[in-house]
């Protein structure tokens, strides 16, 4: 999809992503040799990590210009590097860390209010560039792993009316105008089918013109007219079920759904037969991590693209065009690999 998107817009996303491809298999498997669990015995690796991000974040904020609104990339060169990928994957392993020491004090409030602050901080600084959908994603680990850790049903109405605060707070003071007519025009996309509205009208265009089989890879006239926009990143779904179909992109969500599986009974397989060793609670909860940043990621793009959520300018995992997401998710992988060759 990426060759023909790059063929008909003489751009050169389909070679880039290549190179990212092979460097990201290759630190997969490299990851994937190593004793990951070494890192809860060294917590300082991980808050090391935890800071770098944060100054990377906030670094962003006073040395980059924005590129389409958003300060969110440092440019090396030919190649853009997005620390806000990086940032999921060391909040998932900080808050692993975290709550597999206290997994049996996290009836005390006070655990669900520290390890909040280790998802707020990050969380202010990627709504300042302002990038929402990261945001969010940010939002869901946290609050994924404080469910799976087991928190208490009155500090779970607490965290939701505490959302529902932030929410507004956010609508009145964070977000700038363009984000609000995103979410506006999510509702009512034809009152601006030229402006805010256009990327969702013609998103489902596209996907509709799909219908069964797909037009075939390079035939979508969506896409390669230049009708979808950025349909390598944001709105490759809408480009893949174009070309391949209702039939390709059920293939798609069954690959999501196969792998989403394999992490989650990793991650709840306690007490298997299938296992040898017994799995730590740090890598049980760093594995529903990257489950639920997966999951959020996929649930939130396609959901944009068949208009059932406003447009937050967020990447396929795994599909979309964009180094620092593959590079992450492919560590992200490769620790899953470590912990699961360990566990037979």
């Amino acid at each position: 999809m990426l060759y023909s998107i790059s063929y008909h817009s003489d751009s050169d996303f389909f070679f880039k992503q290549v190179v990212f491809l092979l460097l990201g298999a290759g630190i997969l498997f490299v990851i994937s040799l190593f004793h990951v669990e070494i890192l809860k015995q060294h917590s300082l690796i991980i808050v090391a990590g935890y800071v770098g991000v944060l100054v990377l974040l906030a670094a962003l904020l006073f040395l980059v210009h924005p590129t389409r609104g958003i300060v969110g990339w440092f440019q090396l060169g030919p190649v853009s590097f997005q620390p806000v990928e990086l940032a999921k994957l060391v909040l998932i392993l900080m808050l692993a860390k975290y709550f597999s020491v206290r997994h049996i004090e996290l009836y005390r409030a006070r655990h669900v209010l520290i390890s909040g602050t280790y998802a707020l901080i990050p969380f202010l600084l990627v709504l300042q560039q302002p990038d929402l959908g990261s945001a969010f994603i940010l939002f869901a680990i946290w609050l994924g792993m404080v469910v799976v850790s087991g928190i208490q049903f009155r500090h779970l109405l607490l965290v939701v009316l505490g959302t529902l605060l932030m929410a507004v707070l956010a609508w009145n003071v964070a977000l700038v105008p363009y984000q609000k007519d995103r979410i506006l025009t999510y509702i009512n996309p034809q009152s601006d089918p030229l402006g805010q509205g256009y990327s969702r009208i013609q998103s489902l265009i596209a996907i509709g013109s799909g219908s069964w089989l797909g037009s075939g890879i390079g035939r979508g006239l969506q896409t390669e007219y230049g009708f979808l926009p950025v349909p390598h990143t944001d709105f490759i779904f809408a480009a893949l079920v174009e070309s391949l179909g209702f039939l390709g992109g059920c293939i798609i969500l069954l690959l999501y759904g196969i792998l989403f599986w394999r992490l989650l009974r990793f991650a709840l397989s306690r007490g298997s037969p299938g296992y040898m060793r017994p799995i730590s609670n740090f890598a049980r909860l760093t594995v529903v991590g990257i489950a639920i940043w997966i999951f959020a990621q996929v649930f939130v793009n396609i959901g944009m693209n068949i208009g059932l959520l406003p447009v937050t300018g967020l990447t396929l995992p795994f599909i979309s065009y964009g180094g620092s997401s593959l590079v992450s998710l492919c560590i992200a992988v490769g620790i899953y690999q470590s912990f699961f060759t360990r566990s037979h």
